[in-house]
């Protein structure tokens, strides 16, 4: 009973320790259920049995001069993601359209690439001002590295959130990308911060780093505040650096959502790629740890599908919350 007492502690304040959150991710399989079960405690206390809904617009895909070694669209990958420039502005409108139909939550625009060039830039705030005239979404977009005038434009033409995630340890980080630094990440979520929008940076698991690095990266994120926590789970893709890496257990899987929550008890915590692959049929017990998905896929694979992912949802007690939901 040890984790649901823990769990109880932090409920009333208290706050896991780095060697605690090691523990947790070092738990035997035996004691999985039990880990579950506590963090589901803390996810009921904050956020009930609702379950947000994101969905993805991939807006700019591949041609990117970055090198993470996990990104079939890096250009140091050989794939056959797909590669073409920004969407027009009434595409990236209808995406808006289409995500508020199946009563998401989020609606997140992304685009590859180390930073937005000026013009996508242009196209996507003037999107977003039109997407907030006429539909009724919360917007996230994530366009790479920002400086503070950048924020700002998104700020003021209507981005409620900006994704730039960790991904990783700040020791484990050069392993995976050597065209920008640790560093660098932390520095656009501390400039998203500070221009009032809220931070959605997590990470990827299953990448080879050590339970400690995971550990690490969920400090990490409690450092810079992040408001919302998309962890990712690695699903190799062909023609990647880390395509014959094998993939996480579900158990693992599962213990890692757990120490996330427990770590960040009031933060939304999403169970978003790799999800199908890595856990298979035990990803409804995500949901006893994460509080939100990505439905209808992710950027260049596909997920298990929308009618599938409500079904998993109130097949399991949870019920979706939205502008619309009960």
């Amino acid at each position: 009973m040890f984790w649901i007492q823990r769990a109880q502690m932090i409920l009333h304040g208290d706050i896991l320790s780095k060697d605690e959150a090691l523990e947790l991710l070092l738990s035997s399989d035996d004691d999985l259920l039990e880990v579950l079960h506590a963090a589901f405690l803390i996810r009921r206390h904050f956020f009930g049995r609702g379950v947000a809904l994101h969905v993805i617009q991939n807006a700019k895909s591949g041609l990117c001069s970055e090198d993470c070694a996990f990104c079939s669209q890096a250009g140091s990958a050989h794939s056959s993601a797909p590669q073409y420039a920004l969407q027009d502005m009434e595409k990236i409108i209808d995406g808006a359209r289409k995500a508020a139909g199946l009563n998401a939550l989020r609606y997140c625009v992304v685009i590859s690439g180390r930073e937005p060039a000026a013009d996508d830039l242009d196209i996507i705030c003037r999107a977003v001002g039109q997407i907030k005239k006429e539909i009724r979404i919360e917007i996230c977009t994530s366009l790479g590295l920002l400086n503070p005038e950048q924020a700002r434009r998104l700020k003021d033409a209507g981005v409620d959130r900006f994704n730039h995630n960790l991904e990783s340890s700040e020791r484990f980080y050069p392993s995976i990308c050597t065209t920008h630094s640790f560093a660098d990440r932390k520095r656009t979520a501390e400039i998203v911060k500070a221009s009032g929008m809220e931070l959605c940076s997590g990470g990827l698991i299953g990448m080879g780093e050590s339970l400690k690095d995971r550990v690490e990266m969920a400090f990490a994120l409690r450092e810079v505040e992040a408001d919302s926590i998309p962890l990712n789970f690695l699903d190799p893709r062909p023609g990647t650096a880390l395509e014959n890496l094998p993939r996480l257990s579900p158990a693992d899987c599962l213990r890692t959502l757990a120490m996330f929550r427990f770590v960040h008890p009031d933060k939304e915590i999403r169970v978003a790629g790799g999800r199908e692959a890595c856990l298979g049929p035990m990803q409804v017990l995500s949901l006893y740890a994460a509080n939100s998905i990505f439905t209808k896929g992710y950027l260049t694979t596909p997920g298990q599908g929308y009618e599938e992912d409500m079904d998993m949802i109130s097949k399991a007690g949870f019920h979706v919350v939205g502008w619309t939901a009960a």
